[in-house]
């Protein structure tokens, strides 16, 4: 340490300042010690480094709450290195860790120091499932039932791990505390209790059906609701349907992850939906309609207004996907392909060669614009 200056006093707040508050305090002081404002200035460098190791401290509310316990001697004291709260074995005072079980409780599950550091029960670990769905069903939604290999509370000890009848006793090492207490150097660390695991008691008679664990693995049915408008990403929360928790514990949740699959007509970006059409080079040069169908089951007439070129797109207002959980749809946009005919008639050619004698240019000004571009530019 640079110096032993109370990390609170270097950043000017109070000992019960929140995280925000020690953030804009550690800005300002920064700002004004910081070297590129007071270059050469031994004093204001020295300053700056002891309040950024006391914001690394502070920010951190493990370490800080070593610090308000211990002051410096929580890092500083027989530390051969100087390793401050890095971590790893420092002399004899083990992995600074120790420090924080003291304070927190038997890997910091919240018991605080004293002995009273019982581990509360583990809730049940969070599942996913992937589903996949066509566009169409992302565009109704739709009701159905999946089937999940799941941990559940067993239901002949009823999820207390205990065979009917008996039941828990308190633990003769740690005496129901969860944890027991070992001096290393000058401190007092708690550790999880190696026989009861932290709960501080034992089970005497273990249920036959779970192994005393509470729970047992077997197939469960589930109802699903997929709301109208659901995309690749969107996730379904089911509550208290993932694994069970230990010995009676809380069951975790089932997070339902939707996957929409490849349509063969229509793209899909959010809530707008997107086709390409292909139309004949007569539709595109006189005018014309075409006939497109929705995912609701009726048609939506597109107008192809006249000489639509290809690449051009036309947007057909509230014709895409629902909103999520709101109202109204999106668009659909449909882009023109002009299709240039690979077969014809004899009598079909003849109409458009006479159509090409008649030509002057002026029907496709882009055409002659480019080339008068050519005749400028190389002077042909």
């Amino acid at each position: 340490m640079a110096t032993q200056t109370d990390f609170y006093e270097l950043l000017q707040v109070s000992r019960d300042a929140d995280g925000s508050a020690l953030k804009s305090a550690y800005r300002k002081v920064a700002m004004k010690y910081h070297p590129d404002r007071n270059p050469g200035d031994a004093e204001a460098e020295a300053k700056f480094k002891a309040c950024n190791e006391a914001y690394e401290c502070l920010k951190d509310p493990q370490k800080r709450a070593a610090y308000d316990r211990f002051g410096h001697d929580a890092y500083t004291q027989g530390m051969s290195g100087g390793g401050g709260f890095g971590g790893g074995p420092q002399g004899d005072f083990g992995d600074i860790g120790d420090i924080f079980e003291t304070i927190f409780g038997s890997a910091f599950g919240g018991g605080g120091g004293g002995g009273r550091a019982r581990q509360q029960q583990r809730r049940g670990a969070d599942l996913r499932y992937d589903m996949q769905v066509t566009l169409e069903e992302a565009f109704d939604g739709k009701s159905t039932e999946i089937e999940i290999e799941v941990s559940q509370s067993c239901d002949t000890c009823e999820g207390s791990g205990a065979t009917p009848g008996t039941g828990e006793r308190t633990c003769n090492l740690c005496h129901g505390q969860g944890a027991v207490r070992a001096k290393q150097g000058l401190f007092v660390v708690e550790r999880p209790c190696p026989t009861c695991g932290g709960r501080g008691s034992v089970i005497e008679d273990p249920c036959g059906e779970c192994r005393g664990e509470g729970r047992v693995d077997r197939a469960q049915a589930l109802a699903v609701e997929i709301p109208p408008g659901v995309d690749t990403g969107t996730r379904i929360r089911l509550s208290g349907k993932g694994e069970a928790g230990q010995r009676g514990a809380p069951a975790g949740d089932l997070y339902i992850f939707i996957h929409v699959k490849p349509h063969t007509i229509f793209e899909r970006e959010g809530t707008t939906l997107a086709t390409q059409v292909p139309v004949s080079f007569t539709t595109a040069a006189l005018g014309g309609s075409v006939d497109i169908p929705d995912l609701d089951g009726s048609t939506n007439t597109v107008d192809i207004p006249t000489g639509i070129q290809s690449g051009k797109q036309l947007r057909v207002r509230g014709a895409g996907m629902p909103v999520l959980q709101g109202r109204g749809r999106g668009d659909l946009v449909v882009e023109i392909a002009v299709e240039t005919p690979t077969k014809l008639s004899r009598q079909q050619k003849d109409i458009l060669e006479q159509f090409r004698e008649t030509e002057t240019g002026d029907e496709c000004p882009e055409s002659k614009g480019f080339f008068s571009k050519l005749k400028d530019a190389f002077g042909a």
